[in-house]
């Protein structure tokens, strides 16, 4: 291989990448996000600074995923934090992704790679049970987590789900040097983009989170379920910018 062809690599194996080339566009993504409050101190322990945590809140997600560019079909379930970022054009509200498991290759290597996602591999599934959707993730054989939620109870107003997916988003990705040093430490942000909502809806929900020590999920406790939604929508995962660099 002539040192031209080593510097066109761009993933892992260098002559059969785990994952291909973007963009990557999701089609009828579906979301169940249980938004509930938890220990503020928790919070404050794994969100990395410049972020901020405002309010004692976390969103719990289950993503059924049956069509994504590149990727394939699959499911991935995960904790996000509401945040606020100060900078010189304001105060801005984002999200940052801070536990993501699912069970496919290809967008496991390639979020940890490419963007920073804090991804690991379980076994997380999306479903119905007539009236109910339902939301488990399993590492192993031990379940950690369950999510239940009514059945389109409520059709929602699109405006918000809109603004909501349009707030950017914040990863901490951290790849160490051959010295197990850290090489990039760095806060990454991106956006979902060309977002197409085809429906969401709210109704009750409830959300058990288990103690496990490889799947830490149950470290920011469940204290009380504020509010649940279900949609469904097609969009692009963008590529990412450096929003700030820790080894500078």
């Amino acid at each position: 291989m002539k040192t031209e062809d080593v510097r066109r690599a761009f993933a892992m194996p260098a002559t059969s990448p785990a994952f291909p080339c973007g963009p990557y566009r999701f089609v009828r993504r579906e979301f169940v996000v249980i938004t509930y409050r938890t220990d503020m101190d928790a919070l404050r322990a794994v969100v990395p600074e410049p972020l901020e945590v405002v309010e004692p809140l976390v969103k719990y997600e289950f993503i059924r995923m049956p069509d994504s560019t590149g990727f394939g079909d699959y499911t991935e379930s995960g904790q996000v934090i509401p945040v606020q970022l100060r900078t010189a054009r304001g105060v801005e509200q984002g999200a940052y992704v801070h536990a993501m498991y699912l069970n496919d290759h290809p967008p496991i290597a390639g979020g940890r790679e490419l963007w920073g996602f804090p991804k690991k591999l379980a076994t997380p599934t999306l479903d119905y049970e007539t009236d109910t959707v339902v939301g488990t993730l399993d590492y192993g054989r031990v379940r950690v987590a369950t999510a239940t939620m009514g059945f389109k109870h409520r059709t929602l107003e699109p405006g918000p789900i809109l603004a909501a997916l349009a707030q950017p988003n914040f990863l901490l990705k951290v790849i160490p040097h051959v010295d197990g040093s850290p090489r990039i430490c760095e806060l990454v942000r991106y956006y979902m983009t060309d977002i197409q909502l085809q429906g969401a809806w709210s109704g009750p929900a409830a959300l058990e989170l288990h103690p496990h020590a490889l799947a830490p999920v149950a470290d920011l406790p469940v204290r009380k379920v504020e509010s649940a939604v279900h949609y469904i929508a097609d969009m692009t995962l963008a590529l990412g910018t450096v929003e700030h660099d820790y080894l500078a």
